[in-house]
């Protein structure tokens, strides 16, 4: 049992430690990753959790819907980081002050309204899928399931606190 953990918290830091350099290398050109690297890495994503968790083959015809789900949420986010990205390029030729004067708030808002609401339908639908899975998961694989999310979220946390200093050094 602890290898497989061990083996899943392995691979979830190598791709997380991957990641973290690709975006805090600020002196080289702005890089996003591309719809491979995001395919590989959900790929990767998946596939870490579907073997922490060992699924019996009872629990194997559950696991699609929440596959889906994932890689929908996955498919989505990219989606709202392009138009993102489309929004700054657009403002990118105009100066600070146009920005300003031709701001529309009204606009923002409803730009993160829906942003929010797209967000929120795709967790929805992954907490849905989850349901009939988790209520058939032994303690044991509950236990894993819970140290593996334990570790993605403090990997997380460790990410954004590294680009937030590498943003603090970078300001001074």
């Amino acid at each position: 049992m602890f290898k497989m953990v061990g083996t899943g918290v392995t691979v979830l830091l190598i791709t997380a430690s991957s990641l973290a350099y690709a975006q805090s290398a600020r002196e080289r050109e702005f890089e996003r990753l591309n719809a491979a690297d995001v395919a590989t890495l959900t790929d990767s994503r998946v596939n870490i959790v579907k073997a922490t968790l060992q699924l019996t083959p009872d629990q194997e015809k559950l696991w699609p819907a929440i596959e889906d789900a994932i890689r929908t949420r996955a498919k989505d986010r990219q989606a709202r980081i392009a138009a993102v990205e489309q929004r700054a390029a657009e403002l990118r030729g105009k100066s600070p002050v146009e920005v300003l004067r031709d701001r529309n708030p009204v606009e923002f808002l409803q730009r993160r309204a829906t942003a929010l609401a797209q967000r929120s339908a795709d967790l929805k639908k992954l907490a849905d899928a989850w349901q009939p899975l988790y209520q058939t998961l032994s303690p044991d694989q509950k236990k894993r399931m819970g140290h593996l999310a334990l570790t993605a979220l403090r990997e997380l946390r460790t990410g954004a606190e590294h680009r937030r200093l590498s943003s603090e050094v970078d300001d001074e």
